[in-house]
């Protein structure tokens, strides 16, 4: 098995603001060339931590290393290797394009004219490139922006919420186009709210929650858990839903579905025992489903319901 190489570390990483843990010790790594979602309700350190990746802060304990660069003692090191939008790209909508790259090019040593040309190539932007910005879609705008990001040949690539305002099909294609530079070898983090969107893109997750780390892991893996979701459909339906809660086997969920079924969670091996004392006692089951789970319930059920931004 080929070992990936770790483009960032984040080592036991703690910050205080005025007295306040609002990051407390924190511990998660990014591998080469894959796509690492960062996910977390409001208020639970996600922008606190792209901050201090990005050296905007600096952590009150701990360590960040990127690409093997300490960013408290090697600090130009370390960012050399960082491309990033956070919120929204930072455009000059007066500009073309092509003068946008322009422009942010002078601030990185060494971009010649033909590195700009290659990553307006890269993000499909080479018919549209000489337009104004101000008559860009969205989707453009994004693509503009992590162009910018590209021009240093960055290792590691930190996008913050970048499907915000993007239409269905321009989700699509920033999804498409995620995947192709992961598969180039570039590793890239991703801040989102777009659950559904994160369980296509990524790779791996962490989820953070009132500044702790409490799941880090791929998303398949995550996904596939000892206790599951069953639906059962059975009669009398009173009947049956007293005697699964009477079960220490099974949480009954206070959801319904729109057709009546009972949901619950259970390990899968107790499925059958349960479905056995059912009929034992004069139930009919029609049908039992396994429900997978999604991202998103697994991150709610985790952060107990709490909004997410």
């Amino acid at each position: 098995m080929v070992t990936q190489a770790i483009t960032l570390e984040i080592e036991q990483v703690e910050k205080e603001i005025r007295g306040k843990k609002i990051i407390k010790g924190i511990s998660f790594s990014v591998r080469e060339g894959e796509v690492f979602g960062f996910l977390g309700p409001n208020g639970s350190g996600k922008t606190t931590t792209i901050r201090m990746m990005v050296g905007l802060i600096r952590p009150t304990a701990g360590r960040i290393r990127i690409c093997g660069f300490d960013i408290q003692k090697e600090y130009t090191k370390a960012l050399a290797h960082v491309g990033s939008i956070v919120e929204n790209p930072e455009l000059y909508s007066f500009l073309t394009g092509m003068e946008n790259l322009e422009q942010f090019a002078r601030m990185i040593p060494g971009v010649t004219r033909g590195k700009i040309d290659e990553v307006v190539q890269r993000v499909d932007l080479s018919k549209r490139i000489h337009d104004r910005v101000k008559d860009y879609s969205l989707g453009m705008r994004q693509r503009l922006g992590i162009a910018q990001a590209l021009l240093g040949d960055p290792k590691l690539l930190i996008l913050d919420e970048p499907t915000n305002g993007l239409d269905p099909q321009g989700i699509k294609e920033l999804r498409a186009f995620i995947r192709q530079l992961a598969g180039e070898g570039l590793s890239v983090f991703i801040s989102s709210h777009l659950l559904s969107e994160i369980q296509l893109m990524c790779d791996r997750v962490a989820i953070i929650n009132r500044g702790e780390i409490i799941r880090v892991g791929e998303v398949d893996e995550l996904l596939t858990q000892d206790f599951r979701k069953m639906i059962w459909y059975a009669e009398p339906r009173s009947k049956a839903k007293s005697i699964l809660a009477a079960s220490p086997l099974v949480r009954l969920s206070e959801q319904e579905t729109l057709d009546g079924g009972i949901v619950t969670e259970i390990a899968a091996e107790h499925v059958p025992e349960l479905a056995a004392r059912l009929i034992s006692g004069g139930i009919q089951v029609y049908e039992i489903e396994w429900k997978k789970p999604s991202l998103e319930d697994l991150f709610l059920d985790m952060t107990e319901g709490e909004r997410y931004v």
